[in-house]
């Protein structure tokens, strides 16, 4: 089977029972939108159920021998378990019928499920109710990034100390020492709340403007957002134009907290991302698929050396 005859492509998508797949996309709808491209199926057929398997995790950037590759294991398997999966569509030297695969895979077999989808309408309907037009700005200040990035800059020293032991204490982190100040001068940490309100007042949006907080918990909370608040005071969260039982069902899943972000961002009149990371990738790319929705994203490096001086 050649990895490229994608109309003869198993993909297994519900291997593990405890999925959580069609608790975020409507699964119904990926298996019949595809059906003429791939065979898609919830279990493996008996012959298949108990063969040794290849573990792969997919490659962003891959060129054709990457798929080379692919195509041995399969070959030498027939079961490859990916353990984990890619958002990049722009990977080198791929033919065109396997982009356009990818992209309708992405922006027309992903639905999301009746639930997120019904809260999203609910959800973007009360934010136009506030004034026709928002601004979604994926901030990416958690704490799990800030530590991964090794980004301390207008942090405490205590801060800092709490995100240095959570790095060293991630085992699959595998690099512990970072120089935080070389990351910051070469533009790979996200932007401060401080410094994403400088770069929204210099592009000319007046403080009436409102903005949807598209991010997990804000690290440091409102002492981190107060002078960006001071600026853009009409800040919307989830849990503001959401009610305590709408936001119930969410609990707990990060997944579809994330997903419910994702739609109400690619729903924006403006996107912004602090951070160019998987979820702003992807949410870039939808907007441009839809028909080039506004979309910006800070240059961090130059961001980062203006703030310096």
């Amino acid at each position: 089977l050649s990895f490229f005859d994608v109309s003869q492509l198993v993909c297994l998508f519900l291997l593990n029972l405890h999925s959580a797949f069609s608790d975020i996309f409507d699964e119904f709808h990926f298996i019949t939108t595809l059906q003429e491209d791939v065979r898609i199926v919830k279990e493996l057929p008996k012959e298949l159920e108990y063969v040794p398997r290849a573990r792969k995790h997919f490659t962003s950037r891959a060129g054709m021998s990457y798929y080379e590759e692919m195509t041995q294991l399969w070959n030498d398997h027939q079961v490859i378990h990916v353990a984990k999966s890619d958002s990049r569509l722009a990977n080198n030297d791929l033919s065109l019928d396997i982009q356009r695969l990818r992209c309708r895979a992405l922006y027309h077999a992903l639905r999301f499920s009746t639930p997120i989808e019904d809260l999203r309408k609910k959800l973007v309907e009360r934010l136009r109710s506030h004034g026709g037009k928002y601004i979604a700005l994926h901030l990416r200040y958690e704490k799990d990034m800030l530590s991964f990035t090794v980004c301390t800059y207008g942090l405490t020293d205590a801060e800092a100390e709490e995100l240095r032991i959570m790095r060293e204490n991630t085992n699959h982190w595998k690099i512990k020492k970072i120089d935080s100040v070389e990351q910051r001068v070469g533009g790979f940490c996200p932007l401060t709340p401080k410094e994403v309100g400088i770069f929204l007042r210099a592009l000319g949006y007046p403080q009436s403007t409102l903005i949807y907080i598209a991010s997990g918990e804000i690290y440091g909370g409102s002492t981190h957002l107060s002078e960006f608040k001071s600026h853009f005071p009409n800040l919307v969260f989830k849990d503001i134009i959401a009610t305590p039982e709408e936001l119930k069902g969410l609990a707990n899943h990060a997944s579809q907290t994330a997903a419910l972000d994702y739609i109400i961002s690619v729903e924006s009149d403006v996107f912004v991302s602090s951070y160019s990371g998987n979820m702003a990738r992807a949410v870039e790319g939808h907007r441009r698929f839809l028909g080039h929705r506004k979309t910006i994203t800070p240059d961090r490096y130059f961001s980062s050396c203006l703030i310096l001086e």
